[in-house]
């Protein structure tokens, strides 16, 4: 058996969300999702936030709802890589989340894109697991159908952004030259560790999924740009988190 005909089209497995997450009467139906635990932790003080429930990876991580412009919004931190962002997901989806709002950094790999750019994924390459797990192999690419709602209400916004494929691997530290090389070739303008998974489970959950991406390091030149990686100040991550809470508000009925 290889991951390329890890594909059962079962609706039903052995282990499924709903043995470890139950609906929530009343949980909102637009998710955003984060990486920095700093944006969480700030928005657990606002006024009106309350705690629905956690997420139990080796520590107990608050899903929160949050009010934003007279919307209810649910909000978490997710954790990097394909896998654990996932099967995250799959528990929020069990509880009743429709939509899901992710943003992250990225490694560009167009070296004319200044660090902190926006990126609008269209399709994410499958470089990673869990896809194979969800959607058929044979296509490399997921297409991001929400990308021009995404696009669209950036530019109602004002914020430049550029759109393209992404490539999504697991293997951080095996990006090599000449798979750089082969992705650049295909047309993808950055690199990141979640995207083609969590858009292979909000489609076959039948789930909207929406993503930008803002890059902090380069890996378009000869030699791998550090840019901002590690080094994002805390303005910058407020202002990529109010862009998606923005987004949200804007494509929740």
């Amino acid at each position: 058996m290889s991951i390329l005909d890890a594909y059962d089209p079962a609706r039903e497995a052995v282990l499924e969300p709903s043995h470890a997450a139950a609906p929530v009467e009343g949980f909102p139906e637009t998710v955003v999702v984060t990486f920095q635990p700093s944006l969480t932790q700030a928005a657990a003080s606002w006024p009106g936030t309350r705690v629905l429930g956690h997420l139990p990876v080796f520590f107990q991580i608050p899903i929160y709802a949050i009010d934003y412009q007279n919307k209810t919004l649910g909000l978490y931190q997710t954790l990097l890589g394909g896998a654990a962002s996932a099967g995250m997901m799959e528990e929020v989806i069990a509880r009743g989340a429709r939509r899901f709002i992710l943003f992250g950094s990225c490694g560009s790999l167009a070296r004319d894109l200044p660090d902190g750019h926006l990126i609008v994924p269209t399709a994410a390459r499958r470089d990673e697991g869990v896809s194979y797990h969800y959607l058929p192999p044979e296509e490399n690419y997921i297409p991001l159908d929400t990308a021009p709602r995404t696009a669209r209400v950036l530019t109602q916004l004002g914020v430049p952004f550029v759109e393209g494929p992404t490539w999504t691997t697991d293997a951080l530290y095996r990006e090599t030259r000449r798979n750089v090389a082969r992705r650049k070739a295909e047309g993808c303008l950055c690199v990141d560790m979640e995207c083609a998974a969590c858009a292979a489970v909000c489609k076959f959950r039948g789930v909207e999924f929406y993503q930008f991406l803002y890059t902090e390091d380069n890996l378009g030149g000869d030699f791998w740009d550090p840019g901002l990686l590690g080094k994002l100040p805390q303005d910058a991550k407020d202002a990529y988190f109010r862009l998606a809470l923005e987004l949200a508000r804007r494509v929740t009925p």
